[in-house]
């Protein structure tokens, strides 16, 4: 049996006739309103007063017509509901996107606050139902803070505003949008901490935070995400501790956190039950303890990144287990002990990185199993042992580098069957034996470093088969033979170095070919013969250094077409002849150095043209002439040393033009004549003037106002008058003043003209007549007066000589004093020496006598006075420096060339030590430089300081002076050895830039650890 209900209406016709005409009146106004709708259709099916319903049965025919109006109903009021949601998320989206003060973009032109609803807008995704699921904004400067009432987004599961530069915090009630599955605000300028209640996120898959300035913990609560894939909170401000909680999220695929350098405390063991892991990264923050081996159960694990921590212990065994390892980066650390053989497990591993620790022990045999293997860097550890000749057997190594360890023994020749190999770094261990003519075999070589080794034997010719050999450092080894002439055949080759081996022969006529050479660096070898015309075709080199050779003949008139060259350092031969007129066509050269030759003739004035001159050092030569005042259009001039010449004439006066000369202006043991012209008072920033040994005439009044002098020496002239009263010449030693028989007056006891008596000057012919009256006086005074000072002198006399035998007994005979301040002082040399008395010592040791000093003006200072053996060596221009150092000359040499405001230096040093010092100090400066990629890694740092004991060998005397400059070539070889790898998804130059030179550390290639840090935090 059929039984319908239904609704029967009984309606009167005066109530039709009142009710259509009040809808007829309204018509358009409610027709306009949904929700005045859905009250009408309300109304007409609720039962009232005038209205009678009931239940009946009915005929079948009625069924079609009571479902069509039923379903009217329910469908009237969903989309009502519906369109009331969308209008709300359609508002709060439109004024979020317009609360910026600036406009909107012209991408989100299609944002209408009239639309039903946002679906289709620009970044907006919607569900069938018309609501939004997804909101996808990326890289658009929209500084803005995120959205407020996301919790009114019921359907949202996907939110990704990245690098738009949000700001604010991240608002607490994310965490009811309780259909999130990802969450992406990376890349912005987010503040404050995480909130807590994005526990609540049971969906949430991904969570992306990376690169915000967030601070606070990582919130405990994050471990309720069970479903949690990818938690991504790197390069942020985060602290406190790894949440041992994270081991429960079973799911994770992805733990990046590197980068937060506040995170502390030990790697959390928990974190190996995360079964599914495959990446973990925690470098660059402040983690300690050693590694867990709770890592080994890993076994998805892909990429072990916890590099430039606080890490130590030993590499864990157990990280054999990781069969799926692909990369290992643990570089930067403080590990210690072996490198474990059960890496050799890792059939999969392509990158091993574990330079900078303090790893020992041999490189293990197993690590030639790793079959996929394509980088290893073992570098800056204290591995021993030898190469492991089971390196021949990976095919696809593409970098080897084991740079400052101990490692010995030879180069296996079996490194040639690494066919794809493009890095070769040896430098700095005591691998000996002759260089594999094999090694030729690798065509795809480019960068070649055996530099500070004990290789011997000659340079193999077949190297010039590594047709793709970009950099080869063969420096500082013991290689004899000469240079073969097909490595200048090399069309890539952009760096040849062997500085201080014992080549021999001349350099080949085929250097020309080699036009992609920019830096040439032959120093200290046996080289003999000229140097080549055919040098003019490098139209790319900007180094050469061909210096401390045997080097005969002229300079070549070619070298002018060397156009990018910004360094010539040809010091230390035997060419001879004028310096060629192309050298001024060099616009770019910064440097050059001619120094202890046997050129002649006079100085170009053509060398006015090099505006971009830093240093001109042309001293023990054979130049003659006047100094050009040409010289003086040199704007960029720092240093000028023209020492130890035949020059003659004055010093011209357009030398005071040279406004940025400020580390040192040498024209001594010259010629010259005549006075110091008044404009060298315009050198304000000069630090050190050497005059001395010439036949300078005049008062010295031009150098009263050269008040940042800190070394002035005029000796051996014949200057006269009175010293300037400064701080300077008060605190002169008399050594950098003897030799000028007319400075200081016999008849006055000061050679200031202040403490001469003023009234004794300008006496009047009444002070004489009055004297006159007085002469029977004074008479018996002066009698009186003589007989006192004669007694007094043969005190003092007697006093002194005993002053002196004590003195000698520890500071040995001849041992001069020379004082040479680093920095302004309110105290002088004499009053040091006056408190050198055995009643101040206040300790000795093996290497001197500390005294106390009280000075004059209530300062105290300690002095410390060393042992010496050596004798002196005489005045004058003599180049030849006698006497031996003995064992504490270490501590002479540091505090030598340390210039700090709290020591001062009253012992000569070597001009190296110096030099030494000043590079010390640039590579100080590129570490704090305002650019992050200018500033080198750990492993470069080391690396530079390491180098430069061996730049003093070098004769490197020029190139350091510059301010920061990293013109030599020990940074280079630093930042060649990172080309990257070809996986790196991102390169990073290096570049080491002073203020006033161009000198590039890497102009051409890239460091690979830069892109890894990059990709792995």
């Amino acid at each position: 049996m059929l039984v319908v209900l239904s609704f029967e209406f009984k309606t009167s016709k005066k109530y039709i006739q009142q009710h259509g005409e009040r809808e007829k009146n309204s018509k358009n106004l409610n027709d306009a309103n949904p929700r005045r709708k859905v009250w009408k259709l309300r109304q007409m099916s609720m039962p009232s007063s005038r209205h009678s319903s009931f239940f009946s049965f009915y005929n079948v025919s009625s069924l079609p017509f009571f479902l069509f109006f039923f379903t009217l109903i329910l469908s009237t009021l969903f989309t009502t509901f519906t369109v009331a949601s969308q209008n709300h998320e359609v508002s709060i989206l439109f004024s979020w996107l317009h609360s910026s003060p600036s406009q909107p973009l012209s991408s989100f032109s299609n944002w209408n606050i009239l639309d039903a609803n946002p679906c289709n807008w620009t970044s907006i995704t919607c569900s069938p139902q018309g609501f939004v699921t997804e909101i996808s904004m990326q890289s658009v400067p929209l500084q803005l803070p995120i959205p407020t009432n996301l919790s009114s987004f019921r359907s949202l599961r996907k939110l990704v505003i990245s690098d738009a530069n949000l700001t604010g915090t991240i608002p607490v009630d994310i965490g009811d949008c309780v259909e999130l599955k990802v969450l992406d605000f990376s890349s912005n300028s987010l503040v404050g901490s995480i909130p807590s209640s994005l526990g609540k996120l049971q969906n949430l898959e991904d969570l992306i935070l990376n690169s915000n300035q967030l601070t606070g913990k990582i919130p405990v609560e994050l471990c309720d995400c069970r479903s949690l894939r990818n938690l991504l909170l790197f390069d942020n401000r985060l602290g406190g501790n790894i949440p041992p909680e994270l081991g429960k999220l079973s799911n994770l695929e992805v733990l990046r956190a590197g980068g937060n350098k506040e995170f502390v405390g030990k790697i959390p063991g928990e974190l190996g039950d995360c079964s599914n892991l495959t990446v973990l990264g925690l470098a660059d923050t402040r983690v300690s303890g050693s590694l867990p081996a709770s890592l080994g159960k890993l076994s998805k694990l892909q990429t072990l990144s916890i590099y430039t921590t606080m890490i130590s212990g030993e590499i864990p065994s157990s990280v054999g287990n990781c069969s799926e390892l692909v990369n290992l980066f643990l570089y930067e650390n403080t590990l210690s002990g072996s490198i474990p053989p059960e890496i050799g497990k890792l059939q999969k591993l392509e990158q091993l990185l574990l330079w900078q620790n303090s790893l020992a022990g041999f490189i293990p045999e197993e690590i030639g199993n790793c079959s996929s293997l394509q980088m290893i860097d073992l570098s800056l550890n204290f591995l021993s042992g030898t190469i492991p000749l089971s390196l021949g057997g990976l095919l696809e190594l593409e970098e080897f580098m084991i740079s400052n360890n101990n490692v010995s023994g030879s180069i296996p020749s079996n490194l040639s069957n690494a066919t794809n190999l493009l890095q070769l770094q040896l430098d700095t261990n005591q691998i000996s034996g002759l260089i594999p003519p094999e090694l030729g075999m690798l065509s795809k070589l480019t960068v070649f470093f055996a530099w500070q080794n004990q290789l011997e034997g000659s340079i193999p010719s077949s190297l010039a088969s590594c047709t793709s050999l970009q950099a080869l450092d063969l420096s500082h080894n013991s290689l004899t033979g000469s240079i073969p002439a097909g490595l200048f055949q090399l069309q890539n080759l952009t760096k040849l170095l062997l500085i201080a081996n014992d080549i021999s022969g001349s350099i080949p006529t085929e250097i020309g070919n080699c036009r992609s050479l920019v830096r040439l660096r032959l120093g200290n070898n046996r080289i003999a013969g000229g140097i080549p015309r055919e040098i003019g075709g490098l139209k790319s080199l900007n180094f050469l250094d061909l210096s401390s050779n045997r080097l005969a003949g002229s300079v070549p008139d070619e070298i002018g077409d060397c156009t990018e060259l910004q360094m010539i350092d040809l010091s230390n031969n035997t060419l001879q002849g004028p310096l060629p007129n192309s050298l001024s066509s060099l616009s770019g050269l910064q440097v050059l150095d001619v120094s202890v030759n046997r050129f002649g003739g006079q100085i170009p004035a053509s060398l006015g043209r090099l505006v971009s001159l830093n240093n001109l050092i042309m001293s023990k030569n054979s130049f003659s002439g006047v100094i050009p005042s040409s010289l003086g259009l040199c704007s960029s001039l720092q240093l000028l040393d023209l020492s130890a010449n035949g020059l003659s004439g004055s010093i011209p006066r357009e030398l005071g033009q040279m406004e940025a000369l400020e580390i040192a202006l040498n024209l001594s043991c010259n010629g010259l004549t005549g006075p110091i012209p008044a404009q060298i008072s315009a050198l304000t920033k000069l630090s050190i003037l050497d005059l001395s040994h010439n036949k300078l005439e005049g008062n010295l009044d031009p150098l009263a106002e050269l008040d940042n002098l800190v070394s002035l020496n005029i000796s051996y002239n014949n200057f006269t008058g009175y010293l300037p009263d400064n701080k300077l010449f008060r605190q002169l030693s008399p050594t950098d003043l003897a030799g000028n028989e007319g400075l200081c007056p016999s008849s006055q006891n000061s050679c200031f003209l202040s403490d001469v008596g003023r009234t004794g000057l300008a006496r009047n012919e009444n002070d004489v007549r009055r004297s006159r009256k007085l002469k029977v006086a004074i008479a018996l005074l002066i009698t009186l007066t003589v007989a006192m000072a004669i007694m007094g002198t043969l005190a003092l006399i007697r006093a002194r000589r005993t002053i002196r035998d004590d003195d000698d007994s520890e500071l040995g005979d001849s041992w001069p004093w020379q004082f040479t301040p680093f920095q302004k002082l309110n105290f002088s040399v004499e009053q040091v020496l006056r408190c050198l008395v055995d009643a101040n010592v206040i300790g000795k040791g093996c290497s001197g006598v500390v005294y106390r000093a009280d000075m004059e003006n209530g300062e105290v200072i300690a002095v410390k006075k060393l042992w010496p053996t050596t004798m002196a060596a005489t005045n004058g221009c003599n180049d030849e420096k006698s006497g031996v150092r003995d064992s504490f000359s270490a501590e002479i040499k540091t505090l030598g060339s340390i210039r700090h405001k709290n020591i001062v230096s009253m012992l000569s040093r070597p001009e190296s030590e110096i030099d030494e010092m000043m590079q010390a100090l640039g590579v100080a400066l590129l570490c704090v430089s305002s650019s992050p990629d200018e500033r080198p890694t750990m492993k470069d740092v080391a690396a530079m300081l390491k180098e430069i004991k061996h730049e003093r060998e070098e004769y490197a005397k020029v190139d350091v002076l510059l301010k920061g400059s990293p013109a030599t070539d020990f940074q280079e070889n630093k930042n060649l050895s990172r080309i990257p790898a070809p996986s790196s998804s991102k390169q990073q130059s290096m570049h080491l830039k002073s203020n006033n030179t161009s000198f590039s550390a890497s102009s051409l290639l890239y460091s690979s650890s830069s892109s890894t840090k990059m990709s792995f935090k």
